[in-house]
């Protein structure tokens, strides 16, 4: 193996095991060596321009990881962001992310995505950035994720977002203000308050 493919191997250490091939050509290798590791098997494909050294360790939440990292702009939402805040019982079978409306959405092979677009006021609200396996991801917390579920209630199923919604607030704490403040932003303003009267 040349020293360049064992430079290379370096660089996937150094980044916790992962890499963009968008990253590794502007490192100054070229895609020769990732082809010469990917022969070896000392590296696997994770996705569309992500590449795993094959002895990393095992990610708790690789889909997160893996979809965040090749939709840069994207933020973890809906039904994903309930199961992260651990709210629903429902099973996510994708990972929901959220782009501003201006944004293009970037092809996922793996793992299944679905986009959501959201106005620029709306999708900036409520990002917090959670470390996952050391890799940052962002979620929206879990009085924006609310209010985006009662915004997209008609894709995701009422009864998701009214439960939701109850065990936030009587379980997870979370305020109804805070989540009135999101509501606003989202314009749901007035289809949540019937519903957190009910529970304060």
């Amino acid at each position: 193996m040349s020293t360049k493919t064992n430079e290379l191997i370096k660089a996937f250490e150094a980044n916790k095991g992962i890499l963009r091939f968008s990253k590794i050509l502007g490192e100054g290798f070229h895609r020769k060596q990732v082809r010469a590791l990917l022969d070896a098997g000392k590296i696997q494909r994770m996705g569309r321009g992500l590449y795993q050294l094959t002895n990393a360790p095992v990610l708790s939440n690789p889909d997160f990881v893996s979809a965040t990292l090749q939709s840069p702009k994207s933020v973890i939402c809906l039904i994903s962001a309930l199961s992260f805040h651990e709210v629903t019982d429902e099973i996510p079978r994708r990972v929901d992310l959220a782009i501003p409306i201006s944004s293009r959405a970037n092809k996922i092979d793996y793992p299944p995505v679905k986009y959501f677009y959201f106005s620029e006021a709306a999708w900036k609200a409520g990002i917090e950035t959670h470390k996952i396996d050391g890799y940052d991801v962002r979620v929206y917390g879990l009085a924006k994720t609310i209010a985006d579920c009662f915004k997209f209630r008609n894709k995701i199923g009422f009864d998701v977002a009214q439960k939701a919604l109850k065990i936030a607030v009587t379980e997870k704490h979370v305020r109804p203000a805070k989540i009135m403040e999101y509501a606003k932003v989202c314009r749901v303003a007035n289809i949540i308050r019937p519903y957190l009267e009910a529970f304060v």
